[in-house]
């Protein structure tokens, strides 16, 4: 059996939704722990962890794909070879596979163990493959080291996994069934991350407004709550939360968002499909009415809200008719940014067997369609914006000299010039749109 010394460098590369990118950051965070240090832009990493994302087809191929690239191009010609790790859903759901399909792989690791990293290195320098894929009933968010230095804008999970067994979608088989994380913890760590230079928090979840906090008083919190009491944190100066479902937005959480200033003006709530029966084979729980109805209260309470959301387009069955209802829905709604995918079969989801799969060159075709509206409407919210003054939150440089980037309230992308610092808060005219950013004029 022969032995690897310690990694000194990692690279991690994640793909897909938030909650990846924050348990990126995390797998970071606990390997810099360890006195592992990044990789520099162009050099060899002797650790590369490929933080996998389940949610598209082919996700496992591409998988396999990035694992050959990565011992394809080692650099070294010592006889060496990277440990590669693979992680996420991917890692989940296909765990012995990728074990016998990769030998370059040594360690593959669940998205609720990843906080076992370390010991399974420690095994892989000593020869040892492993694959640890357990759901523990303790949370693995304790183990993980505090947050030291982070940007302007951070994501918190808050909650993971799902109960609502989607027919599409792996999301409960991947990350299990839905925990929330303890009140006291998320606000400890949200102090932390203003502490480390967070002007923003994303709270993530997949299914965000679905987290509860029961009290020792036996009072129960939901999101509304959490977000009121990080609204008391002086240097947060905003908060947003996704994904949401449209059957966790309770009247408290509605009502926060016209009665909490901090608490920014968009909201990512996902349809899926815009006919009721679709909607019902997808087992999605609510209708379009409901849908709207749940729309129609925000904007009652933040009549400027950005709407946003996820379309699904040749789900089983679908036809031109039922296509055509989401065409409808779009238009009424008014979307400011949207997701739209071709539907594709999980293995192992009830959608992937069912009868009347769409052929690809009518998902093609539907997709573009959608994608062509939704463009239209997010170009035209952008447009509406011209002429208002608004706070942008400055994240980084611009591509040209003396440019800066930043987010609007309603999450736009708005570069100006000026003096500014990244993490500061800026006010801005917006003067021109376009359909992906806005150009604004800083005051003063």
């Amino acid at each position: 059996m022969s032995t690897t010394p310690p990694p000194q460098t990692y690279r991690v590369k994640s793909f897909g939704c938030q909650m990846n990118v924050y348990d990126g950051e995390r797998m970071a965070e606990l390997l810099a722990q360890q006195g592992i240090r990044p990789a520099a832009e162009g050099e060899d990493a002797d650790l590369v962890v490929l933080n996998t994302c389940h949610i598209r087809e082919k996700a496992a191929e591409k998988v396999y794909s990035d694992i050959g690239r990565i011992v394809k191009d080692w650099g070294r010609d010592d006889g060496s070879s990277p440990l590669i790790a693979v992680a996420g859903c991917v890692a989940q759901a296909e765990g012995e596979e990728i074990m016998a399909r990769a030998p370059a792989v040594k360690m593959v690791v669940g998205p609720q163990a990843y906080h076992r990293l370390p010991a399974m290195i420690e095994q892989a320098t000593l020869g040892k493959r492993a694959v640890d894929t357990d759901m523990p009933a303790e949370t693995k968010f304790g183990a993980l080291p505090a947050r030291r230095k982070v940007g302007p804008t951070a994501f918190l999970t808050v909650q993971e996994g799902c109960d609502k067994f989607c027919t599409y979608c792996v999301v409960p088989y991947t990350r299990g069934a839905e925990i929330s994380r303890p009140f006291n913890d998320l606000v400890a760590e949200a102090q932390r991350l203003v502490e480390a230079g967070a002007r923003e928090i994303t709270l993530l979840g997949q299914n965000v407004n679905a987290w509860r906090d029961t009290g020792r008083d036996g009072s129960n919190r939901g999101l509304e709550k959490l977000i009121e009491t990080l609204s008391d944190i002086p240097e947060l100066a905003r908060i947003r939360y996704t994904t949401s479902h449209p059957n966790d937005m309770t009247e408290g959480l509605i009502a926060a968002h016209g009665d909490l200033p901090k608490l920014m003006p968009f909201l990512h709530l996902p349809v899926q499909a815009g006919s009721d029966r679709v909607l019902k084979a997808m087992n999605r729980s609510h209708t379009i009415d409901s849908y709207l109805r749940v729309l129609d209260r925000v904007r009652a309470v933040r009549p400027d809200i950005a709407l946003s959301g996820d379309f699904i387009v040749g789900f089983p069955g679908e036809t031109d008719a039922e296509f055509e209802e989401t065409l409808k829905l779009v238009d009424a709604v008014g979307y400011a940014q949207c997701f739209s995918f071709k539907y594709s079969p999980r293995p192992g989801t009830p959608a992937a067997t069912m009868a009347d799969q769409i052929p690809a060159e009518v998902m093609d075709e539907r997709l573009q369609r959608l994608q062509a509206a939704l463009n239209r409407n997010q170009l035209a919210f952008n447009q509406r914006s011209v002429g208002q003054r608004c706070t942008v939150l400055v994240e980084r440089k611009g591509k040209h000299p003396g440019q800066w980037l930043g987010k609007s309230p309603w999450l736009q992308s708005v570069h100006f010039t000026g003096a500014a610092e990244i993490g500061s808060l800026v006010e801005v005219d917006l003067v021109e749109a376009g359909p992906n950013s806005l150009s604004g004029r800083l005051l003063g």
